[in-house]
């Protein structure tokens, strides 16, 4: 009852975020899903992490619906016909996202929205497909208040993308965040540009490796919440995660870490995931009732489990007893090898262990790299990045990005801030971003150092939204706070500028 109180009297949180935040409350009095003593003491000690998923997760933590289907068909369920034209199209949508649960109550993949309305915005002039689309991204900032809600476009040129980019840079919004499927042969070059410019003045849209997501997922995939790869008319059951370098504390040297201390907790991990698959599919009514599930919108086979990371940086720093981060994971080529030894080794791990589920992907749970949490503080930075501070130049950041990205199917991806210069040259930075892209990298995200709206971790949120936290007003932006964690615990907007 502490807990709800504390909640109940925040004064810095909305009514909605105390309405979730209580909700978290009570999910968490259920404890069906039996946890081993080995289990409690791995979580106690901070190397295995739920990522706030709660002791009965009652639906899959990330859907990616095939919305496809509403266009076609409308749904019977939420009583919607097929839509004749751009302002239907754009209402049902916005009629079905407030019906798509995940981990933060709110949809986190919002569809390939130029795929599915440029038919529409086709059929009318482009004064009214701008006016209709922004009533619409208006829409899904004012209510979808989280910047996990997440959209693609891409990787073909189109009217709708083209509305969507020029909108973004008008309305300088935090939600959606935004991803485009680039592929140099499928994507024009001016488009490519355009993206990159707004990228550059609103930290989106972020650059996919579409060749790359195509090999892991086939052509039906989205990209969702932060830069998560996921397969349409899916998802993600769940995603907890492994604290790599809390678990490195519990090894002696990088060969016991290897042959005892990895395999420990990653079966333990494993472990953990079947058994809260096992409820949401099995205990909970999400796949026996939802109609997201009985009007086809999703299909059970078409997710699997994410096993998450964070701190490979200084797991490895740590078992090499580097103090100085600046010299080590990133910066020094024997650390750097043990990490790849270290992802060659868990994903073996990973893909030896068969799950119940997961039919789509021969019942195999697929590896994700996490962007870390505000309570991490400075000890695992995200995934399998470079600490912050420590980034050597952007050449040899993004050369580093790219013999670790590989591993990672349901998401990985590197952040860089740049300095205003880079506004007159978007030719140059499309360069780089399709040789980073086409060397291996999956996912790459840029803001300004100016700019209103960074990228926190994976993330956007408003600088002038953290100042209202900072004099305990609300924030209209659930992220806002994860983003003023991040801030003061992690040093998360203290990236090197890239000039």
């Amino acid at each position: 009852m502490n807990d709800a109180l504390k909640i109940i009297t925040d004064e810095s949180l909305t009514y909605n975020q105390q309405l979730v935040q209580l909700a978290k409350v009570g999910e968490n009095t259920d404890h069906t899903i039996v946890i081993s003593p080995e289990l409690k003491k791995a979580k106690k000690d901070g190397i295995i992490c739920d990522l706030g998923e709660g002791n009965a997760p009652f639906r899959p933590r990330y859907i990616c619906p095939d919305y496809s289907i509403l266009m076609k068909k409308g749904s019977q369920f939420l009583g919607l016909p097929k839509p004749k034209d751009i302002w239907e199209a754009c209402n049902d949508l916005l009629i079905m996202y407030k019906h798509v649960p995940s981990i933060t109550t709110f949809p986190v993949y919002l569809g390939d929205l130029d795929t599915l309305l440029e038919p529409f915005v086709k059929k009318v002039s482009r004064e009214e497909a701008k006016k209709c689309l922004r009533l619409f991204l208006t829409h899904i900032d004012r209510t979808l208040t989280d910047s996990f809600v997440h959209a693609d476009i891409g990787p073909k040129d189109s009217i709708t993308g083209r509305l969507l980019l020029e909108l973004t840079e008008e309305m300088q919004l935090a939600i959606p965040n935004l991803t485009l499927k680039y592929d140099p042969k499928l994507t024009s070059d001016e488009f490519a540009k355009l993206c990159a410019q707004c990228m550059m003045k609103t930290a989106k849209p972020s650059f996919a490796n579409y060749r790359m997501y195509v090999a892991d997922w086939g052509k039906d995939f989205a990209i969702a919440s932060c830069y998560n790869g996921l397969k349409l008319g899916g998802g993600g059951f769940t995603l907890p995660r492994l604290r790599m370098y809390e678990m490195a504390k519990k090894a002696k040297s990088p060969e016991q870490f290897l042959k005892e201390t990895l395999p420990y907790y990653t079966k333990m991990i494993l472990k953990m995931m079947d058994d809260r698959i096992a409820f949401i599919v099995e205990t909970s009514s999400f796949f026996k009732s939802n109609f997201l599930v009985t009007e086809g919108f999703v299909q059970l086979d078409n997710f699997t489990g994410m096993v998450g990371m964070v701190g490979l940086a200084e797991c490895v720093n740590q078992l090499l007893k580097i103090k100085d981060p600046a010299e080590g994971y990133g910066n020094n080529e024997v650390a750097d090898k043990l990490g790849i030894k270290i992802m060659d080794k868990l994903e073996k791990l990973v893909a030896a262990h068969k799950a119940k589920y997961a039919k789509a992907f021969n019942h195999r749970y697929r590896l994700h790299a996490q962007v870390g949490i505000d309570s991490d503080g400075r000890e695992n930075s995200p995934g399998v990045r470079i600490p912050i501070g420590c980034e050597p130049q952007m050449v040899e950041q993004i050369q580093h990005a790219c013999q670790f990205h590989k591993y990672f199917p349901t998401g990985v991806g590197d952040i860089f801030k740049f300095e205003d210069t880079w506004t007159k040259t978007p030719d140059a930075l499309v360069d780089v971003i399709r040789g980073a892209l086409g060397n291996g990298m999956r996912y790459f995200s840029g803001y300004l150092a100016n700019n209103d709206v960074v990228r926190v971790t994976g993330y956007l949120v408003k600088k002038s939204e953290l100042e209202k936290l900072d004099k305990g007003e609300q924030s209209l932006n659930n992220v806002s706070v994860f983003g003023k964690g991040a801030r003061d615990f992690s040093n998360a907007l203290d990236r090197k500028i890239n000039k």
